[in-house]
């Protein structure tokens, strides 16, 4: 009998210890106290600033953890659709933040790209323009991917049709490839090479005609709505788009 008279006395003084605290004696804890874990997803070819951006906003709200999954916006948008617990949404483009319409009721432009042609150090295709890539072998994004979307574009306006060697499912992965010497030329955000010496860019005639305006929302049903609404005017913040500017996009 003892057992359970002394669980019942340690009840019953946690019980008075409590109405005597009274519901205002400890303040309700922010999302900053609670230790958040913050699901962005967003398009490969925003990991470099997107990196960076997350230290900073982590330094400004101590006990968030910013979890950044990135991936072509075409995947991201597909599980995101199938209920993914992600708190906020970039993409590389507006139609598949379209697609995610009633998750995201309320995007904002944050950024622009435009392409350019990555080729190997020394450029051992010998390429000088889009005109060469239907010669050498040549990796795009597939075309339901923004960077995809956007190469059918410039080529289309450019007159030029390219059988790909490989259709990747992000930019980073075309990227790899041309780096790897695994093909002669890609077609990549002009903020994927910036920094990198592995590749060589070109510049293509008609680039500055196709631009990807990049959108960014706190999701409806985001599991750490005020953490996610907080990231958003992270990134829309003169800070954000400092870092966005140095990592090469453009201002939308």
């Amino acid at each position: 009998m003892r057992r359970p008279l002394r669980l019942a006395g340690v009840l019953a003084t946690a019980a008075l210890l409590a109405a005597c605290a009274g519901p205002s004696s400890q303040p309700a804890a922010s999302a900053d106290q609670l230790g958040v874990t913050l699901e962005v997803y967003a398009a490969a070819s925003l990991q470099r600033s997107f990196d960076e951006i997350a230290t900073a906003f982590e330094a400004a709200h101590p006990g968030v953890t910013v979890a950044p999954v990135y991936d072509g916006s075409s995947t991201l948008a597909t599980q995101i659709g199938e209920g993914a617990p992600a708190d906020v949404f970039a993409s590389a483009d507006e139609k598949n933040m379209s697609k995610v319409a009633a998750q995201a009721p309320d995007p904002r432009i944050f950024a622009a790209n435009t392409l350019v042609i990555a080729v190997p150090a020394g450029n051992p295709g010998g390429v000088e323009g889009l005109e060469d890539l239907p010669r050498v072998t040549t990796v795009l994004c597939a075309p339901e991917v923004p960077c995809g979307a956007a190469s059918q574009t410039l080529l289309s306006n450019a007159g030029v049709t390219v059988s790909p060697a490989s259709a990747e499912q992000n930019v980073t992965a075309v990227l790899s490839k041309v780096a790897a010497g695994e093909a002669d030329a890609g077609l990549v955000y002009a903020t994927d090479v910036v920094g990198r010496d592995d590749v060589e860019t070109i510049v293509p005639d008609g680039a500055d005609a196709v631009v990807n305006r990049y959108p960014i929302a706190a999701l409806a049903d985001a599991p750490n709505p005020e953490a996610a609404a907080a990231f958003v005017a992270f990134v829309l913040s003169d800070d954000g788009k400092r870092i966005l500017a140095d990592a090469g996009f453009q201002a939308p």
